[in-house]
């Protein structure tokens, strides 16, 4: 199903938002959170690691990669090409993502995976590696038959779009785990951080609508995907 309006005017807008929420994740861990490390005695700025990586990496970055294809006047293989990168940094980055979060907790004495938000993103990053591996064995290479690939393209497609819809209730959620903790120890819930964060993750759950318009709207012929296998 196709929506009966050209995608690239809704990668526009995909692209404006990822740059606006990707500035108020920063705002919200630099300013108002302290800043960001690898190594602190503040074990927070450690933490503050997991939702930049997250929301830039595997959202934003593996948003851009799904939507490349609409928005990047290139050959089909060129396309390709960027579509594998770019999900590849957000695979790494998000990766990393996941292990500043576990680090934080061994490193505080908390306990790993005890919420829904930890499972579900257990269950994105390792949907989001498969489907990364598979891609690149089937599609790029050394490629599969054009049966496999025709076969495959359909569940390639279903799956990433499954895996991102999934990230970015994943990071709703996060976003609310993390500010209700904050609450919880005297943070006021109707000052300038809570609204940051609640905005926060209005503003990705409108990225991931836009990334998803854009893959529902029409392409040019010479951008077809489907053709691109």
């Amino acid at each position: 199903m196709a929506l009966a309006v050209k995608a690239l005017p809704f990668t526009f807008v995909a692209h404006a938002i990822a740059v606006v929420a990707a500035v108020m994740v920063l705002v919200w861990c630099i300013h108002f959170r302290g800043g960001l490390a690898w190594e602190d005695t503040n074990k927070n700025l450690i933490f503050n690691l997991h939702p930049v990586l997250m929301l830039i990496g595997l959202i934003i970055i593996g948003g851009e990669a799904i939507i490349s294809y609409k928005s990047l006047p290139l050959k089909k293989q060129e396309k390709k090409l960027i579509h594998l990168v770019l999900h590849a940094v957000a695979l790494i980055l998000g990766i990393i993502g996941i292990y500043t979060a576990f680090k934080f907790h061994n490193e505080s004495g908390i306990a790993n995976l005890y919420s829904l938000h930890s499972w579900l993103g257990i269950l994105v990053i390792s949907l989001y590696g498969i489907q990364w591996v598979y891609g690149f064995l089937i599609f790029f290479y050394p490629g599969g038959s054009s049966a496999l690939r025709s076969a495959s393209l359909p569940w390639h497609v279903l799956v990433g779009l499954f895996a991102f819809v999934l990230a970015v209730g994943t990071a709703a959620i996060g976003f609310l785990e993390k500010l209700t903790f904050l609450q919880n120890s005297g943070l006021a819930k109707y000052g300038s951080e809570a609204l940051l964060v609640n905005f926060t993750a209005v503003v990705t759950i409108l990225y991931g609508a836009f990334v998803m318009l854009s893959v529902l709207g029409q392409k040019q012929a010479e951008d077809d995907y489907y053709t691109a296998i």
